[in-house]
């Protein structure tokens, strides 16, 4: 059974090091790409994480879970060490700070694993969020849920073709079909394109993935789950910028697409089935009519 004891003791030392100078840096796209594993030591819990809570902390049912699975690890093969890669992000002054895979990362301590697969990922931080906006020329965006929105996740979902090889074995996800038209023609009539997601993409990955179709990306943000302390001001700081920015949005969702206007505070609501065959179709229909009505007016 996991030592409750020397788990919390390290997690407190790790976090009472670090307090106040451990910091997110980019990773290179080399560094993204090629590492998979790094020394266990190099790894930091994330004190902002509820593994880190004392209120909280571990789950031990969990972690002794993992080390019944891990205790193979040494004769696992690459693709089931790929499903238990934990998702970091670079830090300074050293190694990598965990976004996803506490308990993992406590089993593989308490096996004494000595190097452990990763992904390492390129989060949006609320500088880079204002730095997206200073870059744009626009007073007008769409916003797009990529989880629910853009990547299929139901196998009925019409999707786009797949990307060639080699970029098919890198860009996994699926698109969902029509969204490339979509964005194109919301981006020449001088909309910025701002994507969403929970996920731990990095953002790069990301605009990297659309410019295969075509399709430029103004703003990404990723990581909208993680719990942060000062989370609820940095999302007021930014929505405050959006407001400062945006005359106008476009909101679309599965089911609706929902447009506002930042000084009158209108709005015009189009409800749409999520499981239509030509759903991308309608929306794009739906929208080119409401920008030539205003342009015939």
């Amino acid at each position: 059974m996991a030592s409750k004891t020397k788990l919390d003791e390290l997690v407190a030392q790790e976090i009472k090091k670090y307090e106040g100078i451990l910091v997110p840096i980019k990773a290179s796209f080399a560094e993204r790409v090629c590492v998979r594993t790094v020394p266990c030591a190099k790894l930091h819990p994330n004190p902002e994480d509820e593994f880190c809570f004392p209120e909280i902390g571990p789950n031990y049912q969990i972690i002794n879970d993992y080390m019944r699975t891990y205790q193979r690890y040494g004769t696992m093969r690459p693709n089931e060490l790929v499903q238990d890669t934990l998702t970091v992000e670079k830090t300074h002054p050293d190694g990598y700070m965990i976004l996803n895979g506490h308990h993992r990362w406590a089993a593989f301590l308490q096996l004494g694993v000595k190097k452990v697969p990763v992904s390492i990922v390129n989060l949006t931080h609320e500088t880079d969020i204002e730095n997206m906006l200073n870059d744009s020329e626009h007073d007008k965006r769409v916003t797009l849920d990529l989880d629910e929105v853009v990547f299929c996740r139901e196998e009925d979902t019409p999707m786009e073709k797949e990307l060639p090889f080699p970029f098919n074995r890198l860009y996994k996800e699926r698109i969902r079909l029509g969204i490339p038209a979509l964005l194109n023609y919301l981006g020449k009539q001088g909309y910025d394109i701002w994507v969403y997601t929970a996920d731990y993409y990095s953002y790069e990955y990301l605009r990297a993935y659309f410019k295969k179709y075509s399709v430029k990306v103004d703003g990404i943000i990723t990581g909208t789950r993680r719990k942060e302390k000062g989370a609820k001001e940095a999302r007021k700081r930014t929505e405050q910028r959006f407001r400062a920015k945006y005359k106008e949005t476009i909101h679309i969702d599965r089911n609706m697409v929902l447009r506002t206007f930042r000084d009158t505070k209108e709005h015009e609501k189009f409800e749409i089935d999520a499981k239509m065959e030509d759903w991308s179709r309608e929306v794009l229909k739906y929208i080119k009519g409401q920008i030539q009505n205003e342009k015939e007016k």
